[in-house]
Parts: structure tokens; sequence; C-alpha cells
């Protein structure tokens, strides 16, 4: 077993949930995420005074998914979070980690 971990922008998630459900991986977590790569974070102006915000909202997408079925959902993840054509800097990161075992509560 494999834990696919997708960290994406948060209008892009609709989008890869859809694409996911669509290729019969309908088994997901959602988690809020923030943090910074190299965007370095925003400014922002509130009432005449500017920010710096360090952190940018994302949104993590998890799912256990079979070995064989790896390259499948990285190819519909990386596809359904793209931004552009070609991807863009923060649309977002792809890790993939081994399970060992999975334990029903």
């Amino acid at each position: 077993m494999i834990l696919v971990q997708a960290i994406i922008q948060p209008i892009r998630l609709s989008t890869v949930r859809s694409a996911l459900e669509e290729a019969g991986y309908d088994e997901t977590m959602v988690s809020d995420a923030t943090g910074y790569g190299r965007q370095r974070g925003q400014t922002a102006m509130f009432r005449g005074n500017e920010y710096r915000i360090d952190l940018l909202r994302k949104v993590m997408l998890e799912l256990i998914i079979d070995e064989d079925d790896l390259d499948e959902v990285i190819d519909i993840v990386r596809s359904s979070a793209r931004t552009g054509t070609k991807g863009e800097i923060g649309d977002g990161k792809i890790f993939v980690l081994p399970v060992l075992d999975a334990i029903a509560i």
C-alpha cells in the first residue's frame, strides 16, 4: 500500500477530487495546510497598511492506494491540479510514502 499526499491550491480541490472519483479513487481525506516554497508569501493591503503574508493557504489531499495504481493516481492529480497548461509555481507537490499496515478502529 502507498500513501499519496498532494498539497494543492484550494481552488483546484473540486477538480482533483472529481477526476479521482471518475477513475474510481473515491476514498480521500482532505485537510487544510499552510506554507510557502518558491512563492515566498504575498503582500496585501488592509486599511492603507501593507502586510506580508508569509504562509499561503493550501489543502492536503491524502489517499491510500495499491502500489500498482501509483502512476495513474499521480497522473490524475498532476494534470487536474495544474493551473496552466504546463503548471505554475505554487501549484503544489505530491509526496509518496509506503504504508506498512492499516488497522481499523
